[in-house]
């Protein structure tokens, strides 16, 4: 019996993916609950497990954008192998499967003419072209059987077309130039490789869908929302000594560092509970106050930016804000991040001090109407009761969605920030 491998449904707002990666060959046997394939959608990667035992046969190529519901394989669950092998057998031969088997002993003991006829054949179906191979094997009307790949699998790659095409027209070169006896016959061969050459300056290849959300979402926040930054400082001194002086019995307690961020997160809710004017979103007309304080926080992955969302932090301890932010951190690298994890927020903090920027004016993350942003911490002079002394600054900047946020508000709101960052004491004892 056939079984079809689906593209499952992920979310409302999810249509399709790229399916970048097969974990299996073509004909391979896999077991029940076996990975089989990674899907990278506009919002997370998502892998796919294997329906049933069986031979798969696969019908998508890596590379290859596939929407929801579409068959990407097919699993013969008739079959019988081990994990990652070819089939060996059929263990069902009642009605028209000996019939099936008949036809597969024949070229095995044929004469050699059914060879040449299988090879070909075998060749033709085999080759799993990416979009952009194909385009090339098109274009310059190659034999994807005659090109040795060199990526996972033997798979052909970009590279393997490209050396495929730059080969082509030396062997011509070669060919031709013993016959015309005067010099500058080998000027019109020359005109391919020149051109390949300009091809090999530029890489071009679409965006991914997680890039082309992050893009269209950034455009949307600046269309829709009017959007302003202040900015302040803190002096991290206070902070800084706090975590030199208790990391040591955090981490043998907690089993976790004392971060940053949990002050961060513990500073944001607190000005947030002092000026609720910034935990707001527009609904079309209608302006919702949350009453809640789930605080996205942005992890850089090497596929783009997630938001993963820290819930009810003001429930949360400093330790179990760091493990959560950990956790989502992990997970967003590896891959393994849900829409779960990235839905709601009604704050957003994001670190680009970790990179080494100085100032910044980030975006909004819509629908939400704040975003902080983080920087480097750098030692500076700093004028304190009358004197000139090195302390360590940290720029803060907030950006703001004008159209329901007042002036007024976000400055009294990264003052707050500030006052609390400044004096840790104030996150612990609440005031």
């Amino acid at each position: 019996m056939a079984i079809e491998v689906k593209i499952p449904a992920l979310g409302e707002s999810i249509s399709s993916g790229i399916l970048t990666t097969w974990h299996v060959k073509d004909g391979d046997f896999v077991e029940e609950g076996q990975t089989i394939y990674e899907l990278e959608t506009d919002k997370i990667t998502q892998e796919g497990a294997a329906d049933s035992s069986g031979s798969i046969r696969l019908k998508a190529a890596e590379g290859e954008e596939v929407e929801i519901g579409a068959v990407v394989a097919v699993i013969d669950d008739t079959t019988t192998g081990t994990k990652g092998s070819a089939p060996v057998e059929n263990k069902q031969t009642a009605g028209e499967k000996p019939e099936e088997s008949k036809p597969e002993a024949k070229p095995e003991s044929a004469p050699p003419s059914p060879e040449p006829e299988d090879k070909p054949q075998a060749q033709a179906t085999a080759p799993h072209l990416s979009p952009a191979v194909r385009k090339i094997v098109d274009e310059h009307d190659l034999d994807p059987s005659t090109i040795e790949g060199s990526g996972k699998d033997g798979r052909i790659t970009k590279a393997d077309a490209l050396a495929a095409i730059k080969a082509s027209p030396v062997e011509e070169v070669k060919a031709a130039a013993p016959a015309p006896a005067p010099s500058p016959a080998p000027t019109s061969p020359i005109t391919p490789a020149v051109t390949h050459e300009v091809d090999e300056r530029v890489t071009r290849k679409p965006l991914s869908p997680i890039r082309r959300r992050i893009a269209s979402r950034l455009v949307e926040a600046q269309q829709t929302a009017a959007i302003l930054t202040t900015f302040n400082e803190a002096d991290m001194s206070a902070i800084m000594a706090l975590r030199k002086e208790h990391q040591e019995n955090f981490v043998a307690k907690n089993g976790v560092k004392l971060g940053f961020m949990s002050f961060f997160v513990k500073a944001v809710v607190h000005a947030l509970k002092t000026v609720p004017e910034l935990n707001v979103r527009m609904e079309g007309e209608n302006l919702v106050q949350n009453h809640y304080f789930d605080i996205g926080v942005a992890v850089g992955t090497k596929k783009g930016l997630v938001v993963p969302v820290v819930r009810d932090c003001e429930k949360l301890s400093f330790a179990e804000i760091e493990q959560t932010i950990v956790n989502y951190a992990h997970a967003a690298r590896d891959g393994k991040i849900t829409l779960q994890d990235m839905q709601g927020g009604c704050f957003t903090i994001t670190n680009g001090g970790i990179y080494g920027s100085m100032l910044s004016t980030p975006i909004l993350n819509p629908p939400q109407s704040g975003i902080l942003g983080m920087h480097a911490i750098q030692q500076r002079p700093m004028a304190v009761n009358g004197e000139v002394v090195i302390r360590p600054m940290m720029y803060l900047a907030v950006s703001y969605d004008h159209r329901v946020v007042d002036g007024r508000e976000a400055v009294t709101f990264l003052v707050k920030m500030k006052e609390a960052l400044e004096n840790p004491v104030r996150l612990t004892l609440e005031i």
